[in-house]
């Protein structure tokens, strides 16, 4: 067989071979129309699906949301409620660990005596782990400064708004009140106030102005209002008051007033207000003597109660014979008091 010139195919004779070529350029065509078939296809779909190309996404991405994003993400956990509270007096709530949103909880607020703080007063009263224990929301609110500099509560003529600046904390711890009780749970049955010398006469303040609000005050080194007339009180009061016989401060006995200071109630008197306003009897019963202060021997306070009380109302006066204004009080002080307070509601 002549060579062919180079450059140029030699024809093909055998049929076999004829017929492998001929297969596979059918088959080659055949692949090239499947190719433009799917692209066709794919340029089809591309113009129909939003979540196709880049641009497209780019373009309609907050109307295609639904479509191509991931819905399954659980939504965000909500704020917690707030724990500093007052305003331009703040405050802070100290919340139990136990205390649960859907449980309805007590309150209690501490006064402070003139001239100290909340937190003060908290080293003396040693409350704070009573509450937790107790699952009791606590706080212990501060007075304002005076011209002298001393945190004081305006709770009577007596005690303790000396340059008359006519402050009205009734308002102020009342809103504080109703401010907690707008995020959390509490029991509208069980709000409680309990303070010293000046932080007691403020709570038999809050007890006359808001009688429909507070379940029970435990006081201590303080009177009631010089006044009786002037407590607008018309329910039942749970009531409980402290008094060392030898207070240098705030006389056991009460005081008649002179040309520098306002006059004041005994200890007995101020409790005898609420024995009468609560139904119960006007002759107290002993109880049995306690220890509340370490700095005298033995049981050294008495216990004096108002038995037969309406419902809501109780009366008790506890003496501390030989006690002065600040006594030491005992370990067991934080149990008697919440003790006291908590076996008593609202009806």
């Amino acid at each position: 067989m002549t060579d062919a010139p180079a450059g140029v195919v030699p024809p093909i004779h055998d049929g076999c071979a004829r017929r492998t070529v001929d297969a596979a350029a059918r088959k080659m065509k055949h692949s090239a129309e499947s190719m433009r078939n799917r692209a066709t296809r794919q340029s089809q779909i591309a113009a129909a699906s939003p979540c196709s190309s880049a641009a497209t996404i780019l373009t309609t991405l907050t109307l295609v949301t639904t479509a191509c994003s991931d819905d399954s993400s659980d939504p965000a956990p909500p704020e917690p409620p707030p724990t500093t509270f007052g305003g331009d007096r703040p405050v802070e709530l100290w919340v139990p660990s136990g205390y649960d949103p859907a449980v309805p909880t007590p309150l209690l607020l501490l006064l402070h005596g003139h001239s100290a703080s909340g937190p003060v007063q908290e080293l003396l009263f040693r409350l704070r782990p009573e509450a937790e224990a107790r699952t009791v929301l606590y706080a212990h609110p501060d007075g304002t400064f005076s011209e002298e500099g001393k945190r004081f509560w305006n709770a009577t003529e007596a005690c303790c708004d000396f340059f008359d600046t006519g402050i009205d904390d009734s308002a102020y711890l009342r809103g504080l009140i109703d401010d907690i009780a707008a995020h959390y749970n509490v029991d509208d049955r069980r709000i409680y106030l309990t303070g010293h010398s000046n932080g007691s006469f403020m709570s038999f303040r809050m007890a006359c102005d808001h009688d429909e609000l507070i379940a029970g005050i435990a006081g201590l080194a303080g009177a009631m209002l010089t006044d009786s007339a002037d407590c607008a009180a018309t329910e039942p009061v749970h009531v409980l008051h402290i008094h060392g016989t030898e207070d240098g401060s705030v006389d056991y006995d009460g005081f008649a007033g002179d040309a520098e200071k306002a006059p004041y109630p005994s200890a007995a008197e101020s409790v005898a207000y609420w024995a009468d306003l609560g139904g119960c009897d006007a002759t107290p019963t002993d109880g049995t003597p306690i220890d509340i202060d370490q700095a005298v021997d033995g049981a050294e306070t008495t216990v004096s109660v108002h038995g037969g009380c309406d419902p809501g109302g109780s009366a008790e006066l506890w003496t501390i014979v030989g006690g002065e204004h600040v006594p030491a009080l005992s370990e067991d002080w934080p149990e008697r008091i919440l003790d006291w307070l908590l076996e008593r509601s609202k009806p």
